[in-house]
């Protein structure tokens, strides 16, 4: 039996060509989605083996997907694409019980090698993280966003997307005022106080693109 995957990215186009590459290659293409929220709600559906997803993504970003899905449906293995290898993002998507950490650079090379490797059990890190992760674990540095919690991180990026509080609610299935003591929690925690500096620190720490 081909693997089954879903594939995540907001892009159109990028679906198009991984599900080239990945149905050349004998893999069973079960779904797609665009965002982190419906990656989850698609995985929980379909149950595939694996799910391969873009890192940054609108309204729930690839690591705190996978933390869910992880979370969810522990049999579906998660495979992160990314252009980032500073090891804070490696490190938390490790945490955060990602299979695979494949470069976008790569994925034509790595993608199918790395799906393989996540059903047997197996991580697999593109060529030049793995030394990365070795240099994160000996320097202890902080992962990202440490400090927070994964609903405040989730509402960090919504915040940095512009949704307002009543739509953040909505968004989360809370209510406005749990919503807000998010907000206000996670800018304790940052000492920010606005919403643009929350703004230019998701942009920095890479949760939402410029």
């Amino acid at each position: 039996m081909p693997i089954s995957v879903v594939l995540v990215d907001d892009h159109a186009i990028v679906r198009d060509g991984l599900r080239t590459v990945l149905e050349r290659d004998g893999f069973d293409i079960a779904g797609e989605a665009s965002d982190g929220y419906a990656a989850i709600g698609i995985v929980r559906t379909l149950r595939p083996q694996v799910a391969v997803m873009d890192v940054a993504m609108p309204l729930l970003n690839g690591i705190d997907a996978s933390r869910e899905i992880a979370l969810q449906c522990p049999a579906t293995r998660t495979i992160l694409l990314t252009v980032h290898t500073e090891a804070p993002y490696v490190v938390e998507a490790l945490r955060a019980g990602v299979r695979g950490y494949v470069l976008k650079t790569q994925a034509a090379q790595d993608l199918c090698r790395a799906i393989r490797e996540a059903v047997e059990g197996r991580v697999y890190l593109s060529p030049g993280i793995s030394s990365t992760v070795v240099n994160r674990c000996l320097t202890s540095q902080p992962a990202i966003d440490d400090r927070l919690t994964h609903r405040e991180r989730q509402v960090l990026q919504l915040v940095a997307e512009g949704k307002t509080t009543k739509q953040i609610a909505v968004l989360l299935g809370v209510s406005s005022k749990t919503a807000e003591s998010h907000r206000v929690s996670l800018m304790s925690k940052l000492d920010i106080h606005d919403t643009a500096g929350l703004v230019r620190y998701a942009i920095r720490r890479g949760v939402v693109q410029p």
